[in-house]
């Protein structure tokens, strides 16, 4: 059976204050937060010399990211071959909500499943999210 799902990607959830949010885990808990959040560093387990990242994220709580859905968190999870995958999800009528953004450090395309969570599904460049990420939390 072909992959689908590889991993998670991304924990993303309202807050009030994410700046508060953040600055509370990176003083109780330790997490090595920016802009974005804070970004956890681990080896794949077929390929240790291969790095991949979730990204831990709270967002605004009015943010409008993860319309049309209303729920408090959206999961992002890590793919192999997006496009071939968008393909097979809309033969089974799985609610594809964009299209495929293709950005520097992966693809991306946002569903929705049965209880009405959006949800990511991101095609990772690991190689150029790793430029860009400032300070993992992990290594």
């Amino acid at each position: 059976m072909k992959k689908r799902v590889t991993g998670i990607g991304g924990i993303f959830f309202k807050v009030k204050d994410p700046a508060k949010t953040k600055d509370w885990y990176q003083e109780h808990l330790g997490l090595n937060t920016d802009a974005y959040g804070a970004t956890f560093e681990w080896r794949s387990a077929e390929d240790p010399n291969q790095k991949g990242f979730t990204q831990w994220s709270p967002m605004k709580d009015d943010t409008t990211y993860f319309k049309p859905s209303e729920k408090e968190f959206m999961i992002n999870y890590r793919v192999e071959n997006l496009v071939e995958l968008v393909k097979e999800l809309k033969a089974e009528g799985v609610t594809i909500l964009d299209e495929i953004d293709d950005t520097e450090y992966g693809k991306f395309v946002h569903v929705l499943d049965p209880d009405g969570h959006s949800i990511e599904l991101w095609e990772a460049v690991d190689e150029v999210y790793d430029e860009m990420t400032e300070g993992k939390t992990t290594s």
